[in-house]
């Protein structure tokens, strides 16, 4: 039915709380810079990159490149002590932040089932961090050493979701047409939008977000535990298209 599955992973693969996970993420690397900027400026210069990575355009810049550029342009501090200390963070005090997210016990026999099948799986999560924050996050429910295809990482794309750009350049890196393609996810305005390249989409519904109240539009729909049941009986997914509410 599908060639490649494309996952999110915060809300999807990792059940969690957005607002509760991006609160102890900002306490935790102030908590870490606090000797040398205030809180409020460091919060300031890291919303600066990321909406600026959001927002770009630019196929000629990574995200990385951006989120850095504009990071320093509302900062004024050594480059070298910043990009340093947010390494150190991420290899070494990230992974404190598990204690925001719950466990997912079906993840890891889902991910074993579709590789034995030899198919082509994504970690599709919008690229604004790092790949060894990335990398940890897969840790935290056991999937963390499967040979993906791709992880869309801000090292590696030039683009976020929600823009179609994002979906249009893991498609060019998979080389598979959009309607052999099922994207996973939790948000209705970064996962959906997979369907305007034509695309089937399957909301996960469990911590499902939909910040500007969109009408929903979906393939597929139901908890993480529908979806094992869909991608092991592609035969039954009829009962979870439920019409838009």
């Amino acid at each position: 039915m599908f060639k490649a599955f494309l996952f999110d992973l915060d809300g999807t693969l990792v059940p969690m709380d957005m607002k509760t996970f991006i609160d102890g993420y900002f306490r935790a690397v102030s908590e870490k810079f606090a000797h040398i900027i205030e809180p409020e400026k460091l919060v300031s210069a890291i919303n600066a990159g990321t909406m600026a990575m959001l927002k770009n355009t630019d196929p000629r810049k990574t995200n990385k490149d951006v989120f850095w550029e504009h990071f320093f342009s509302h900062i004024d501090h050594s480059r070298e002590v910043f990009v340093s200390m947010f390494d150190e963070f991420y290899q070494k005090d990230f992974a404190n932040l598990k204690t925001y997210t719950h466990p997912n016990p079906l993840a890891r026999p889902l991910m074993e089932f579709l590789f034995e099948k030899g198919n082509q799986v994504v970690i599709a999560t919008n690229p604004v961090f790092p790949e060894t924050a990335v990398r940890e996050r897969l840790k935290w429910v056991d999937i963390g050493d499967f040979p993906y295809h791709l992880v869309t990482t801000y090292e590696n794309m030039h683009y976020c979701k929600p823009r179609i750009e994002y979906y249009r350049e893991v498609l060019d890196f998979l080389g598979v047409d959009p309607q052999d393609c099922l994207m996973v996810g939790n948000d209705v305005e970064e996962d959906l939008v997979a369907r305007d390249l034509g695309m089937k989409t399957f909301l996960v519904e469990d911590w499902l977000l939909n910040r500007s109240n969109l009408p929903i539009v979906t393939d597929y729909r139901g908890s993480f535990e529908d979806l094992v049941s869909f991608l092991k009986d592609a035969t039954s997914s009829k009962k979870f298209c439920h019409p838009v509410r």
